[in-house]
């Protein structure tokens, strides 16, 4: 996949959330599309072209997920793309201001790459162990380089 294909789907409902996202994303550099959905059932219409929604083509190379969302929350999301052959692979990135172990167990049981806890700063996001991990394979993901 070359770089120009490279996309991300931030699922969030809290507007300002998603503005704190995209300030982060600039800061380290990432240039890529940012596609956006309000809640699960908005992200898994544009993930699968459902009527009325174009398909997202090529499929984001990372989906930053919040949790606690109407209509869909963000596990609930996650048990839907796993289950589905097409997008079971997709790489995803909880994000939420959750620090509950269930909320955390349950996201790793659906196979998150990634889980961090709001407000989104990557400079916390890089702070840890596990979460240079996290940071490291973002990036690896979008192939970048730590700014």
């Amino acid at each position: 996949m070359s770089e120009s294909q490279h996309s991300i789907l931030l699922v969030e409902d809290d507007y300002l959330d998603a503005m704190s996202v995209e300030r982060e994303l600039r800061k380290i550099k990432v240039m890529v599309p940012l596609h956006k959905a309000k809640n699960g059932r908005e992200a898994l219409a544009m993930l699968r072209g459902e009527p009325g929604t174009p398909k997202l083509n090529p499929l984001p190379t990372i989906i930053l997920l919040d949790i606690n969302m109407p209509k869909m929350n963000g596990i609930e999301f996650l048990e839907e793309i796993r289950r589905d052959p097409v997008l079971a692979h997709l790489n995803v990135f909880i994000m939420t201001t959750s620090n509950e172990d269930s909320d955390r167990f349950a996201a790793q049981n659906l196979r998150v790459n990634g889980y961090i806890v709001k407000p989104l700063t990557f400079d916390t996001f890089n702070d840890g162990a596990s979460s240079l991990d996290s940071f490291s394979l973002f990036l690896d993901l979008l192939k970048l380089k730590p700014q």
